[in-house]
């Protein structure tokens, strides 16, 4: 057992991972992906920590810029059923820190969340319930945006908190790195599901082309250092320089953050065309020492 307390995790989610049952692309992600499974299990954390997105599915009508979740359920997507997850009453000792540290937050009851929240829980815990689990929704569809520089501080003051929790956490930001979803390319947040799946399917192919390897690697190597000031700069233009789903790095800003500003080493990169999407993963960087990447 590491004698290390916070375990950072932050790779990039695709509803194409799962319907790709047969396993046929994405060989190099899914292997970092594995080995980062691994090291959570020999971690063996008492919490996790989740920073995800919204897909303008919980969060339409009304939209925080940051929340969290006092309850939270599954939506059934993917092949997967409806499920629920276990937040512990640690969750609103959370928002009250973070409230009493001048951090705006919504407080979300019996929120229904996506594959940002349950497809890194699957892949890196195997299963939505083995933990307890406190999600931290970040706006990174409908504009305004936050900024980096406030997601930034949000971590750290999460951080903050968990510093004075005796316990083992894993930390996770879920989300990009370059892609551009037709879906979200819309300036229209009360989208049916219907509609979505529409745009979707008319939009696939141009978004294969979207994916930007020069900017996710830029962000990757920012995490490596770790340089903040460049992660925001790239965090700040993302949406013109990798596409509208690049927003959703601002959960790992918020990650690496909460995991005290350390750097994170680059586990795996693949530009993976039938997702949509550049995927990437990288973590603590005690914790990838042994990963030889495909």
């Amino acid at each position: 057992m590491p004698e290390h307390r916070r375990l950072v995790v932050c790779a990039s989610h695709s509803p194409g991972m799962e319907r790709d049952v047969e396993r046929a692309v994405g060989a190099g992600f899914r292997s970092g992906l594995a080995f980062a499974a691994e090291v959570v299990a020999d971690f063996d954390p008492e919490l996790v920590v989740l920073f995800g997105g919204d897909h303008r599915r919980a969060f339409r009508n009304i939209v925080p810029a940051f929340g969290v979740a006092l309850s939270a359920t599954i939506l059934p997507e993917g092949g997967h059923d409806a499920g629920a997850l276990t937040v512990p009453d640690l969750a609103l000792d959370l928002a009250e820190f973070l409230l009493d540290s001048d951090i705006d937050v919504a407080v979300c009851r019996e929120v229904a969340l996506d594959h940002a929240f349950a497809q890194p829980l699957r892949d890196l815990t195997g299963a939505l319930q083995r933990y307890p689990v406190i999600p931290i929704p970040v706006n990174c569809a409908t504009g305004p945006l936050p900024s980096a520089r406030r997601t930034l501080a949000v971590g750290e003051a999460v951080g903050r908190f968990l510093d004075q929790c005796d316990q083992r956490v894993l930390v996770i930001g879920t989300g990009g790195l370059s892609h551009s979803p037709p879906s979200l390319e819309l300036d229209a947040f009360d989208i049916s599901d219907e509609e979505r799946r529409r745009v979707i399917a008319e939009g696939a192919a141009a978004a294969r082309k979207e994916i930007k390897p020069q900017w996710d690697n830029a962000f990757l190597e920012a995490l490596n250092e770790p340089d903040l000031s460049r992660l925001a700069d790239l965090t700040d233009a993302a949406r013109s320089l990798a596409g509208v789903g690049a927003n959703e790095v601002r959960t790992w800003l918020a990650a690496v953050a909460a995991g005290g500003g350390d750097p994170l080493s680059p586990v795996v990169y693949e530009p993976v065309e039938e997702w949509i999407t550049g995927m990437g993963l990288a973590m603590s960087r005690w914790g990838a020492t042994e990963f030889v990447s495909l």
